[in-house]
């Protein structure tokens, strides 16, 4: 045998050797786009992620802090990040080209779960007078984060009062810089789109009374005939500290989302452990869920993550697929 026989010999060993680490090795790193700190997206993908990058068949995931649904569609889309959380009507929006996608859809993922159901909140200074969301008018009010879900319900719902951003004054601020100013002074009222009890609005209550406004049953049946999307929503007396009756108001969806250039068999992996681990982040995330199979997969807009479907199917349950 000669040298260059050799040569070509060791040179295939070391492939077959790269193949075989690449084949054995763990996956990717998953990044999971979730929202602001202080709110309910960031706890649960924080939770989500501890739990099963701890458990026996463990995935790695680093959890991104994003501006919300919209931009975590669009970043989903691009495969910057591989999972993600956000409302169905962004979703929805996205999906189909609508609304503030009516210039491009976005597609490349697929649904995993429907979480739990995020209360639209207005939230005001008690002393500031304010007691309805008409009383907004001539005020400053942060509507969230630009790209935000929260920002699209927020100019949904004041346009259903006849307000626009000539009539109010709209900034865009993360919850907690948002909780700050308000506190401050420098706004008269914050929006977030969130699962109540939300952290960053009780720990405002606890150094500020506030009230939370009402969407009156005019606004609300206006904006559920509108828009599929809302469910009407009573947010409980003593939700949030010195909150002393209920408030009726609107709320829609948030839903695990999959990038579809993550693996089926990752995708049910995870599916499986979201379950597998309910009872663990109902007890970390502060919204009222009952995260069950049957529950999951109902009115949700788009077709759901081949890897998800397939777990679901092994539960006996059968769903659309991308």
């Amino acid at each position: 045998m000669n040298k260059s026989f050799f040569g070509r010999a060791a040179a295939c060993l070391i492939l077959c050797c790269l193949l075989l680490a690449g084949c054995s090795g763990t996956s990717r790193k998953i990044r999971f786009g979730t929202a602001a700190v202080g709110g309910n997206y960031n706890t649960f993908g924080q939770t989500f992620a501890g739990l099963v990058s701890s458990g026996e068949d463990p995935t790695e995931i680093e959890v991104k802090v994003t501006a919300g649904s919209a931009a975590n569609i669009r970043l989903l889309s691009q495969d910057y990040i591989q999972l993600a959380i956000a409302q169905t009507d962004v979703i929805s929006a996205a999906w189909n080209g609508t609304d503030t996608f009516s210039e491009k859809a976005l597609k490349g993922y697929g649904a995993v779960a429907g979480l739990y159901t995020e209360v639209c909140q207005f939230v005001a200074r008690k002393d500031s007078g304010i007691t309805s969301i008409r009383d907004l008018k001539g005020r400053t009010v942060s509507v969230g984060e630009a790209e935000s879900g929260s920002e699209v319900n927020a100019v949904q719902i004041l346009s259903a009062y006849g307000l626009n951003n000539k009539l109010v004054t709209e900034v865009n601020l993360n919850y907690t810089d948002a909780a700050k100013a308000l506190q401050s002074g420098e706004i008269d009222a914050f929006f977030c789109t969130a699962g109540v009890r939300t952290t960053v609005v009780e720990e405002l209550a606890k150094q500020t009374e506030i009230v939370l406004l009402p969407i009156d049953a005019d606004e609300q049946a206006a904006l559920i005939d509108t828009y599929d999307f809302y469910t009407p929503v009573t947010v409980p007396a003593a939700t949030y500290t010195g909150m002393d009756r209920d408030v009726e108001t609107i709320g829609v969806k948030a839903v695990l989302l999959a990038g579809s250039k993550v693996s089926s068999s990752e995708v049910e992996k995870l599916t499986k452990a979201l379950f597998a681990n309910a009872e663990k982040l109902q007890l970390a995330v502060p919204v009222d869920f009952v995260l069950t199979e049957e529950n999951a997969v109902q009115d949700i807009p788009i077709p759901f993550h081949k890897g998800a479907a397939a777990y679901y199917e092994s539960m006996g349950i059968t769903v659309s697929a991308e």
